[in-house]
């Protein structure tokens, strides 16, 4: 037989009082309180470190000097499945083919490319064999192997998603491969051969006398820069007759228009009138707000495709990283770009882990900088700054961009026009719209920006480097 002591047995007695509790005192108390925290404020150094230049009128127009270089732009593709072409409009990229607009032509000949696919390793092309074959690459990554300066093979570039190589074919059917193009990674590439090619050149007179056009206008005298050359004599003796030069400039030169990010902010007149002790309603939504937007800015002077840096690199500055990862080698490539007084790298935080850990695989520890007092990782003793708005993509591949500043360096500049109807911040107002019917109070705020690259060499962007690769 079993007993059970009472209930009231088992609770512990609480003790009377003797003091007031805090709970009832915090009644009294003044709540010390903290302004509205924002997580997706960050450090903005695009922003901060961009030289703004006024663009009156609300245009900047960059002249430059006349360039009588071709571009050699990438290559797009259409899939069906796994088919792929090439658009016929694209191949205007090549070089001997820009600015060929027979639509009909350029269709027959993008009809006549094969598509092949190659394996990691696969030789594409042997240095010294005869170069009889347009190569498109439409996927994958392509090592170009040649001698070195002792003998030794070295790694002369790298091709990737949208490259050519093997065009020269199109004007001289005697060339010989200069190096040898080998798969580093699984590829889908177009080929034409120059039988194919013979073929169509045939039956489209004006196709062959647009390539000796473009031969003729390669020809013109330039500079290393590809721009127009100007004649100067130096160092002769005796009475020589002088040169007699001027100086192009470009006959359509670009404008960047200021583009505009805006919102209407609403804040109730109860709100603002009564709960404003001991911060005000009105600022604090007003801070937020702007902070937003400078956030979507910076967003925008990287990403958008009109004045973007990522879309606004020459092609002839966009590389790919050579193993994979970000390295040091591929740095060192940045900066053989734009060598002339580089600025500062920009790149995601989880890029520059990544670099860190190639670093320190090869035994390196990249020195830091101080910066608006601030210790930032730097290479070579140019600072490597964060940015989360470079893109991500889902295979966890992004993009690492150096930049050359300032108008004095011909490098890359910020726009905005101060001086604004209700300006707040620079390039930046904020004006009272009205009261609605509901007695809510609007205000528009309006934020004017743009970006300019002035010279080709101010920015340079390895592309798709891997963030998350595994050993």
């Amino acid at each position: 037989m079993t007993t059970t002591e009472p209930l009231d047995a088992q609770a512990p007695e609480v003790p009377p009082r003797t003091s007031l509790d805090t709970s009832a005192a915090r009644n009294l108390a003044t709540t010390t309180k903290s302004v509205p925290q924002m997580q997706g404020i960050t450090s903005r150094w695009l922003l901060r470190m961009l030289p703004w230049v006024q663009a009156d009128g609300g245009v900047f127009r960059v002249n430059r000097r006349l360039s009588y270089t071709v571009g050699d732009g990438r290559v797009e593709f259409t899939t069906t499945g796994a088919e792929v072409k090439v658009i016929p409009r694209e191949l205007g990229e090549l070089r001997l083919l820009r600015g060929f607009d027979d639509v009909e032509v350029l269709t027959a000949l993008a009809d006549r490319f094969v598509q092949r696919e190659y394996s990691p390793g696969d030789v594409l092309v042997e240095e010294g064999g005869r170069a009889d074959q347009v190569f498109l690459i439409a996927h994958g990554k392509i090592n170009k192997l040649g001698r070195g300066k002792y003998g030794d093979q070295t790694v002369l570039g790298v091709l990737a998603d949208g490259d050519h190589f093997g065009d020269g074919m199109l004007a001289n059917a005697d060339e010989q491969w200069e190096y040898t193009a080998k798969a580093v990674t699984p590829c889908t590439v177009l080929t034409l051969s120059r039988q194919a090619f013979d073929e169509m050149n045939g039956n489209a007179g004006g196709l062959r006398s647009h390539i000796q056009h473009r031969l003729a206008a390669t020809d013109r005298p330039q500079n290393a820069s590809g721009e127009a050359a100007v004649d100067v004599a130096a160092g002769q003796d005796g009475e020589y007759d002088l040169p007699q030069t001027f100086v192009d400039y470009e006959h359509s030169p670009r404008e960047y228009e200021l583009s505009v990010a805006q919102t209407v902010l609403r804040v109730h007149s109860r709100v603002a009138d009564l709960y404003n002790k001991p911060m005000n309603q009105t600022e604090q939504q007003l801070r937020l707000t702007i902070e937003e937007l400078r956030e979507r800015q910076e967003h925008e002077l990287v990403n958008n495709r009109d004045f973007g840096l990522l879309h606004n690199a020459d092609l002839g500055n966009r590389i790919h990283a050579t193993s994979g990862p970000p390295t040091p080698d591929d740095f060192d490539e940045l900066l053989s770009i734009v060598w002339k007084e580089p600025g500062f790298f920009l790149a995601h935080p989880r890029t520059i882990a990544a670099f860190g850990r190639e670093c320190s695989k090869r035994g390196l520890y990249p020195q830091s900088v101080e910066m608006g007092g601030n210790h930032v990782p730097a290479w070579r003793g140019v600072p490597v700054l964060p940015c989360n708005k470079i893109p991500m993509s889902e295979a966890r591949t992004s993009s690492v961009m150096l930049v050359r500043t300032g108008e004095a360096n011909q490098g890359v500049v910020g726009l905005h026009q101060t001086g604004l109807p209700d300006e707040y911040q620079p390039g930046l107002n904020v004006r009272f719209m009205n009261i609605d019917e509901k007695a809510v109070i609007s205000y528009l705020v309006s934020a004017y920006y743009s970006a300019a690259v002035l010279v080709p060499d101010a920015l340079a962007v390895l592309e798709n480097v891997e963030i998350g690769r595994e050993d």
